[in-house]
């Protein structure tokens, strides 16, 4: 038998269980050193962000801005077109919201029809001017040379009368003085009384040649008559045109066109629906003309000034580095624009340091930039 106080040796080619591998043990040394570097980095990255800090004004409150258009409605109907939508492109003049002009344009046609009426009319009554103008200025020269030569006779045969009653009265005088006979007397008494005759007569020609002066003048009168109802009519038309062109107005306001080159932000009606006058439609905006707002600290302030340039990185474009110009700084902070007051009855006063709005200018946006977009802006401080 074998020897119980030895193992039997293993077969060749048998597996035994080997020791675990141990790692070699770093000295305190090197991990100090390890250590050391770590420290020194950080040391080094926190100097590197603090003077990167004390160098720079950097901000995140900020915004990307556009001029934002509302369009609105000057009157009211039933939108009856909407050919765009929210983020559409339009161009200027081209048609946004076309509202129902039915009524309109009857109007329009009614008070169309109406002017054509008072011309129609003031056509008329210039004929008639026209024509009586013609016959009675024919009739009055007449009628003046009627009474002209009526006065003429007038005055002849006055004339012709006191020659008469002259002769008559000399001739009775010497009758009382037995120097003629009565025959004689009686015939200065008949040509005293044909020439009365003839007075009278011419007398009462006069006076019809007046009044026919009188009719002929009375019936040329009656341009005055239509001269005024022709400024009755001309003030009438005036006032139709101005309710026409008032109308014309209101039809052309019912077609509501783009008033610039740029996109739709947003709309808020559709077709079909009733608007009021004032009704806010949509919101249109030039994507080229945008700027960045920034709200800058009250203690940063001081390091900016107009013409700076800026490196503005923005949200949604992270990889990418946006160049900018300070173009205006604030004249007010933003908490003197808050709609609700911060007021302090109470006597307790917490400080708190005020932002002051700041205006970018982007240089180049390419179109891509929307407004309301977020945005960091970093401004270098001259000197540091």
């Amino acid at each position: 038998m074998p020897n119980e106080g030895h193992l039997p040796h293993m077969a060749k080619g048998a597996s035994t269980d080997q020791a675990p591998l141990r790692m070699p043990r770093i000295g305190a040394g090197a991990r100090y050193a390890v250590i050391a570097v770590i420290v020194l980095a950080a040391i080094a990255g926190a100097g590197r962000w603090g003077y990167w800090q004390w160098a720079h004004v950097s901000e995140t409150d900020a915004r990307i801005q556009a001029d934002t258009i509302a369009i609105s409605s000057r009157v009211a109907g039933w939108v009856v077109d909407l050919p765009i939508i929210q983020g559409d492109r339009i161009k200027h003049g081209e048609l946004l919201v076309k509202i129902d002009s039915r009524e309109s344009r009857l109007k329009l046609t009614e008070y169309g029809a109406r002017i054509a009426a008072l011309a129609a009319e003031r056509e008329q009554i210039t004929s008639q001017i026209d024509l009586i103008d013609r016959t009675t200025a024919s009739r009055v020269e007449a009628a003046r040379s009627r009474a002209d030569a009526a006065r003429v006779a007038v005055e002849a045969s006055r004339e012709q009368f006191e020659l008469a009653r002259m002769n008559f009265e000399r001739t009775r005088t010497l009758l009382a003085e037995e120097i003629v006979s009565r025959q004689r007397l009686d015939q200065a008494r008949n040509e005293l009384s044909r020439a009365q005759e003839r007075h009278e007569k011419a007398q009462a020609d006069l006076a019809a040649a007046l009044a026919d002066v009188g009719e002929a003048e009375a019936a040329r009168g009656e341009i005055n008559v239509l001269a005024s109802r022709m400024e009755a009519l001309r003030h009438g038309e005036a006032e139709v045109v101005a309710q026409r062109d008032q109308q014309a107005l209101d039809a052309a306001d019912r077609t509501i066109k783009s008033p610039i080159d740029g996109v739709v932000s947003e709309t808020f009606v559709d077709r079909g629906e009733f608007v009021s006058p004032g009704q806010r439609l949509m919101l249109v905006h030039n994507p080229e003309l945008v700027w960045v707002e920034a709200n800058i600290k009250e203690t940063d302030i001081r390091h900016l000034a107009p013409g700076m340039p800026v490196d503005i990185v923005i949200d949604a474009f992270p990889d990418r580095t946006f160049t900018g110009t300070v173009a205006r700084i604030g004249q007010a902070a933003t908490s003197e624009f808050a709609l609700l007051p911060n007021p302090n009855p109470s006597g307790n006063f917490t400080k708190v340091t005020q932002r002051l709005p700041v205006r970018i200018t982007i240089e180049e946006t390419r179109g891509v930039l929307r407004p309301g977009m977020m945005a960091v802006v970093n401004i270098a401080i001259p000197g540091r």
